[in-house]
């Protein structure tokens, strides 16, 4: 999925990753005749880095084969789940820029089906209805030291099974009374074997199936059981289901399936600084630490967007952290690096004032304008060439002007010279001060014929910095974003993940000043606004703002440590 095809095409090429070899030695033995593997989230939440990873896994692999992704919603649990989630979910995946398969799929267009298999688990005496409460069921259960206890309702006959599941389709029950369990082995080693749910009552409306239904599958009699209907042949999930994989295969062995797709399991993405439980990230939407689900400090896909992150640079993201069975925690600093590096190369650059400072040229005619002209980019010709208005009155950013400073500080100084981006050089010559001591004004010169050339008079500028004109820019606002978290890992050792939210996550500046080009940004497009960092136009902050509003996606360098580039 590279941008940039020259590129991928001289890279060095990567070794193949076990799930690649898996495939390969599939498809060369015969084994399948085409690849289908799938992308199964749940509608509970938005999409965080960690699905990126699966996305990019999942669908990359089918278009790597020849064959196809599709995309299933596991919604399994009505309670949590909602139409919302579904059209997220549907957004991210195609702005990440991938295709799924034919129609989207839905675990519940199984219900049918998966209930019918369910009765024919019960009529083979391996299903039975359980009146254990939950607190019961789990004492029942065991430890991972000792074996589980039998239900004393897993004797019942075959026809009183039907009859009590019957019962529970059709709404005679209390949620909670009891469930339908797999009757497979209490002594099992592996927990997941000892008599699973296969079924819980709910009394809730479900987003898809409105209330035709009061009983709900669990997610390891669904999973398998879907995977088969849609001829899924590589069943690939993260490495907490691998005790689960008994399980799936237990299921396909004892039912008359269409199909037996595999399962495997790799490892998921951990990135420090960063929470990807939904359960905490809902709690930070709930509790107010943020403005939603797409908050541009979230690592949901749809915050990272809105925040300016690049579909490209999530996709070389995952390719550079690879594929593996080890966990591994990755450093937040390999994904920042992807999002800078795609944005030097592509992004427009622009010119915005964040905290304007006024500079009155004192020998520049008043009512006089040139215009000016600025490379959209510097090594890009495609972009197109800015017009920048020049006038008698300008804005600079305050911390581009001291009284007096030391020849390390390269920029504007009483007394010497500086270089206009793309404009003149000019020579601070005196500040205005307010009652209480605050430089309000700057008061400067031209030196003539400097457009482009050094001074005739061989007294060079120190540095080069930006500005705006006063009588043609923007005004706007501008918000600052970094990591949400300050702790590399929020939440270690059983403490409250809230407690290492950074103060600082966010300042919103709402007296900048921008250039006329970016007066016609659309929504999520990316900027470089020289020498600040890179910035994308908010839509919908613009709109509560009444004034064009820009995010900054990330500063121009690391500033929290050294990036490691792998």
């Amino acid at each position: 999925m590279s941008d940039n095809p020259v590129a991928e095409k001289n890279a060095v090429e990567k070794p193949a990753h076990f799930l690649q070899n898996i495939i390969k030695a599939d498809l060369s033995a015969g084994q399948v005749g085409a690849i289908v593997t799938r992308f199964p989230p749940e509608p509970n939440g938005y999409l965080h880095i960690g699905h990126a990873k699966s996305i990019c896994l999942n669908f990359g692999l089918a278009k790597e084969f020849g064959g196809q992704c599709n995309l299933r919603f596991d919604d399994t649990n009505p309670a949590k789940e909602s139409d919302e989630y579904v059209e997220a979910i549907k957004k991210d995946v195609s702005w990440l820029g991938f295709q799924w398969a034919g129609d989207i799929c839905f675990t519940s267009n199984y219900f049918d089906q998966l209930y019918t298999w369910a009765l024919d688990l019960i009529r083979a005496g391996k299903a039975y209805v359980c009146d254990l409460s939950p607190d019961q069921a789990r004492e029942h259960r065991g430890t991972l030291k000792e074996p589980g206890k039998n239900s004393p309702f897993r004797e019942r006959s075959v026809d009183e099974n039907l009859a009590l599941f019957e019962k529970m389709r059709s709404g005679d029950m209390p949620e909670g009374s009891c469930s339908l369990r797999a009757k497979i082995d209490m002594a099992a080693p592996n927990i997941n074997m000892r008599d699973p749910i296969l079924y819980r009552i709910k009394h809730v409306s479900h987003h898809h199936t409105g209330d035709k239904w009061c009983i709900y599958p669990s997610y390891d009699f669904a999973h398998g059981q879907s995977d088969a209907l849609e001829g899924v042949t590589h069943s690939i999930c993260t490495l907490e289901f691998e005790d689960h994989r008994p399980l799936y295969e237990w299921f396909i062995e004892n039912l008359p399936v269409p199909a037996a797709p595999k399962q495997y399991e790799f490892a998921r993405l951990n990135l420090n600084y960063t929470i990807t439980s939904k359960r905490k990230l809902l709690q930070l939407v709930e509790d107010g630490h943020v403005d939603g689900w797409d908050d541009p400090r979230m690592p949901t896909i749809s915050g990272m967007r809105r925040r300016g992150y690049t579909p490209a640079s999530l996709r070389n993201f995952c390719e550079r952290i690879g594929v593996t069975r080890s966990d591994s925690v990755v450093d937040v600093g390999m994904l920042e690096f992807c999002v800078r590096d795609d944005l030097d190369k592509n992004a427009p650059r622009a010119m915005c004032v964040l905290r304007p400072l006024k500079v009155t040229l004192t020998n520049y005619d008043e009512g006089k304008t040139q215009t000016l002209t600025a490379p959209g980019h510097p090594n890009r010709d495609d972009l197109p060439v800015r017009e920048l208005t020049f006038s008698k009155t300008l804005y600079i950013d305050c911390e581009d002007f001291r009284e007096e400073a030391n020849k390390k500080y390269k920029r504007l100084v009483i007394g010497k010279r500086v270089r206009l981006r793309n404009a003149y050089v000019i020579e601070a010559d005196e500040c205005v001060k307010d009652s209480a001591g605050n430089i309000v004004e700057v008061k400067a010169r031209i030196i003539d014929d400097t457009i482009g050339k050094d001074p005739a008079d061989g007294v060079k500028p120190k540095g080069v910095i930006h500005w705006v004109s006063d009588s043609n820019h923007i005004d706007c606002e501008v918000r600052l974003y970094d990591r949400l978290f300050q702790d590399e890992n929020p939440g270690a050792g059983g403490s409250d993940f809230l407690e290492c939210i950074n103060p600082n996550s966010l300042e919103v500046l709402t007296g900048c000043k921008a250039e006329p080009s970016l007066a016609g940004a659309q929504s999520e497009a990316p900027y470089q606004f020289e020498r600040e960092g890179y910035f994308c136009f908010d839509e919908t902050y613009s709109q509560q703002a009444g004034k064009p509003v820009f995010n900054r996606t990330i500063s121009l360098r690391d500033s929290w440590a050294k990036i490691s580039q792998q």
